[in-house]
């Protein structure tokens, strides 16, 4: 009877839970897209391959590559730069500039992009003012730059991108041991020795970290390549989709960046695997910083200054400009519909992704099984994946769907009801979630982690079941952390272009498409309200960030 009992016993213990349907679920919806992609790829309808490979797609991979390394160069030698001296030293406007150096992340790439054609197109003030100056008459009788080229799309897209290292660094920098550096200084070394040889190394893996992240949303843009001219991987998604209208070449191209993107990933890990980074204690002394004075301070002030005045201040007063100058845009047909489009949107796939994520990261925590713990990091591939691959990846299957469900209910009714997911607010909810899952699941894991664990067991020993406690305990206890991470997917989502271009509703606008359809157009004065108020939206996630960097 004993083993009878023992074997019923083995058998609940086998027997799928709730949180580990959950988890198997949630990580097959984050799947789905990028195995859709690849199976697309795999079987096209027509294989146009070998005309890829003869035509377009070494250009694509070459400009991707070029792209995605000057862009990952500018970024770190920028946020390793500033945060080097910020955390490092001490200089008059240290305080502001500390924060105001993450101002670029409140605007997407794109925005940038349009207010330096403005600025510095053959028609925009710079230019003219030459023309006008020297008594030219045409762009024949001067030199001036390309500004739609590879080269002005890497200093846009670096400078928007650069606070990803810049974060990672200054941490990391401030985090070291202050006895390191006194002993390299009683050793002789001047301040680019101890940069070199002491804080570069131990703050390297951070440094490499954000370098990936930024060389991740440089093969994810869209806004700035598209704008500029510049053919990438990317741009060819599009291309060979929409215009070529042929989808498996489409998967094809989104293969291409997915091997890029997962290349990325293992050299990034490849460089730490032999090396073995470890931080003082917070006992020991920590970093005294330097005091600078005379022309040094200056020089300090304006190096971390810059990146705000051109990744910020800039492109914001060109597009503030064009909304004073032509303020009837802001009552121009179509923006509230963009305003009231994005919020829905973003709000919706915002509560969706952080709803998901911590049901994710709970179960996983409360129960003891293998499955939930093993599918969690596995839920995280969306965020490596672009905007435009996800786009690709979230119709198919969708359309599929669409498909078989209209065709059951035809049958059953006689009715067709037409496609219900394809094209809805429904495929960009799920896009979004998808997308950025990631920031929902690292913020519910660090909340969480953050609970001392005595008190979810009272609660059990009060007779409160997993939900009860999750609900009366854990909630009030990571309210802050849930609601940065509300706001966090919400910007993220407000700001994503690629993905909504391919996925919106016909005649649906978000902030983003409005802003790149009205730019497009070459109306960047329509344009900019709605830049701005993208820009504002993201602000406000940055200025809380930097309450909660600084607060730590």
């Amino acid at each position: 009877m004993s083993d009878g009992n023992a074997q019923v016993r083995g058998l609940s213990l086998r027997r799928p839970d709730l949180w580990s349907v959950g988890a198997a679920v949630i990580a097959a919806l984050v799947l789905v897209p990028i195995l859709a992609v690849g199976w697309l790829a795999v079987n096209p309808t027509e294989n146009i391959w070998p005309h890829l490979m003869a035509t377009v797609l070494p250009r694509y991979l070459t400009t991707t590559l070029i792209l995605m390394a000057g862009t990952g160069a500018l970024a770190a030698v920028v946020g390793t730069g500033t945060a080097w001296l910020v955390a490092m030293h001490d200089f008059p406007g240290r305080r502001v500039l500390a924060w105001a150096l993450l101002m670029p992340l409140a605007i997407p790439a794109y925005v940038g992009a349009y207010a330096l054609v403005d600025f510095l197109d053959y028609a925009g003030p710079v230019q003219t003012a030459l023309r006008a100056a020297f008594g030219w008459r045409s762009a024949a009788d001067y030199a001036f730059p390309d500004i739609r080229s590879l080269p002005a799309a890497i200093l846009v897209i670096g400078l928007s991108l650069y606070p990803y290292v810049y974060l990672l660094a200054r941490a990391a920098f401030s985090e070291q041991s202050g006895a390191g550096f006194e002993v390299a200084r009683a050793l002789g070394a001047g301040p680019w020795a101890r940069f070199a040889r002491v804080g570069l190394p131990l703050a390297r893996p951070a440094i490499a970290a954000g370098t990936a992240v930024v060389m991740m949303e440089a093969v994810n843009d869209f806004g700035v390549v598209d704008f500029f001219g510049v053919q990438t991987l990317t741009t060819g998604i599009f291309s060979v989709w929409l215009s070529g209208g042929n989808a498996g070449g489409a998967a094809q191209i989104a293969c291409v960046i997915l091997l890029l993107v997962a290349a990325l990933i293992a050299l990034e890990r490849a460089s730490r695997r032999r090396r073995r980074f470890w931080q003082a204690p917070r006992a020991q002394r920590p970093v005294t910083r330097t005091r600078l004075r005379g022309r040094t301070a200056v020089a300090a002030a304006a190096a971390c200054a810059a990146p705000v005045l051109l990744g910020f201040v800039f492109p914001v007063s060109v597009m503030g400009w064009h909304a004073v100058v032509a303020a009837d845009g802001w009552l121009a047909p179509g923006l509230a519909a963009a305003v009231w489009n994005t919020v829905a949107v973003a709000g919706v796939a915002a509560l969706v992704t952080v709803g998901l994520a911590l049901f994710m990261v709970y179960g996983v925590r409360m129960t003891g099984r293998t499955l939930p713990r093993l599918l969690l990091p596995v839920t995280t591939v969306g965020y490596a994946a672009p905007g435009a691959v996800l786009g690709l990846g979230v119709l198919i299957p969708l359309a599929a769907l669409d498909n078989r469900v209209a065709d059951g209910i035809l049958a059953l009714t006689g009715r067709d009801p037409g496609l219900l997911l394809t094209g809805s607010m429904a495929a960009l909810v799920y896009a979004y979630t998808v997308r950025f899952f990631a920031i929902g699941q690292g913020a519910a894991d660090a909340a969480l982690g953050r609970i001392p664990p005595a008190l979810p067991m009272a609660a059990r020993s009060l007779g409160r079941g997993p939900l009860g406690t999750l609900r009366a305990v854990h909630l009030p206890l990571m309210r802050g952390s849930v609601a940065m991470a509300l706001l966090l997917v919400f910007v993220d989502a407000v700001k994503e272009l690629p993905a909504t271009l391919l996925l919106r509703p016909f005649g649906f606008d978000t902030l983003a498409t409005r802003v790149h359809d009205q730019a497009s157009l070459e109306r960047l004065a329509q344009a900019a309200p709605a830049a701005l108020v993208i820009t504002a939206v993201g602000l406000v996630a940055v200025l809380l960030l930097a309450r909660a960097d600084a607060a730590r």
